[in-house]
């Protein structure tokens, strides 16, 4: 009896895990979204990417939990939001020493990623726009011009 339950058990994880995962963004939809925005930024301009990726009704850039979000990269407005596929209210702010719960430095962090080698990941806490609960996440950064793109999975 106990065998069965137990198997039965396994056989259930295994059957719901696909569905629970596609609830959530994985990495390479991430680095994907971020492809478009880029492709998006080289073919229209910043003006009408930060728009689109700021406008939620945009699909491209708004799938569960997967956003984009475009800061200055340099001089003046460095760390500056220029577009936030989640919370709109965040644009036109420099959040240069914004800080997660943990202390970390996180635009200055994906500054630092963009200005040196040019992409990679980072690791925060973020509010997830699904469940507004601070949740472990990571972004995929790329430089682009004078600004920097990301788009984030939180890790379950």
């Amino acid at each position: 009896m106990m065998r069965y339950l137990f198997a039965l058990s396994f056989a259930a994880q295994a059957l719901l895990a696909p569905a629970m995962a596609a609830e959530f963004g994985t990495k390479e939809e991430a680095v994907a979204m971020v492809k478009r925005v880029k492709a998006q930024f080289k073919k229209d301009g910043p003006e009408t990417t930060f728009k689109a990726v700021s406008d939620k009704t945009t699909k491209a850039y708004h799938d569960r939990d997967l956003y984009p979000f475009i800061y200055h990269l340099t001089g003046a407005q460095k760390g500056v939001n220029v577009a936030h596929g989640a919370r709109p209210a965040l644009i036109g702010k420099n959040l240069i020493d914004l800080k997660d719960q943990d202390g970390k430095y996180l635009i200055r962090e994906m500054l630092d990623l963009a200005n040196g080698p040019g992409h990679g990941w980072v690791d925060y806490k973020w509010p997830n726009p699904i469940t507004n609960k601070i949740e472990d996440k990571s972004s995929y950064i790329e430089k682009l011009g004078d600004y920097f793109v990301g788009v984030g999975i939180y890790r379950q």
